[in-house]
């Protein structure tokens, strides 16, 4: 009778141990779960604006943006349809050359339009300085390059612009049609934690 009463107590402890396995194997592999947006920090959103020169160099021996596709039709086409352009330009705090650098735009434009000229913007503004260092916007948008002023979507970010939603407003200093160099200027308004 002792005999079989320990059995039944261990064959109870094992059954309670392997449930419990079964019910915390189970959990941590969980596709979603709800969070707390305060669990992650997220508790007082914050309005940051970010005034900066991007300088869009594609001539001279070091362009920092350079074509990477065309169409069979891009040359013939007044507005450079189809044409695509890998972009790693700096950003900088005023219009010259030499200016403070304080990050990059790094990513893809390309033109998109046939009747204007007109590019799909889809860059990360990776920034170098200050608090935003390490930290990225994300702008994904059209760019009406000839309007006075452009507005681009920011549709996320990283490090301090996790969650980060917001606009570009891009407005051209210089262009220089000879060489397609151009600079312009930046306000970026984004909200974020």
């Amino acid at each position: 009778m002792a005999i079989s009463k320990n059995l039944t107590n261990i064959s109870t402890i094992i059954v309670l141990t392997l449930l419990f396995s079964l019910a915390t194997a189970k959990k941590s592999h969980r596709f979603h779960r709800s969070k707390s947006p305060i669990s992650l920090g997220l508790h007082k959103e914050k309005l940051s604006h970010l005034h900066f020169y991007f300088h869009d160099i594609l001539s001279g021996p070091k362009p920092t943006a350079i074509r990477v596709a065309e169409a069979h039709m891009t040359n013939t086409s007044s507005t450079l349809f189809g044409v695509v352009v890998m972009a790693d330009d700096p950003l900088t705090v005023g219009p010259e050359p030499g200016s403070k650098q304080v990050g990059r735009a790094q990513g893809i434009y390309g033109s998109a339009a046939q009747d204007e000229t007109g590019l799909l913007m889809v860059m990360n503004l990776a920034f170098t300085e200050g608090k935003y260092n390490g930290s990225t916007l994300s702008m994904l948008g059209r760019n009406t390059v000839f309007s006075a002023v452009r507005e681009m979507p920011i549709v996320g970010g990283s490090g301090a612009f996790r969650f980060a939603r917001g606009y570009a407003q891009a407005k051209t200093h210089s262009f220089d049609p000879k060489t397609g160099d151009a600079v312009v200027e930046y306000n970026v308004y984004a909200f974020h934690y």
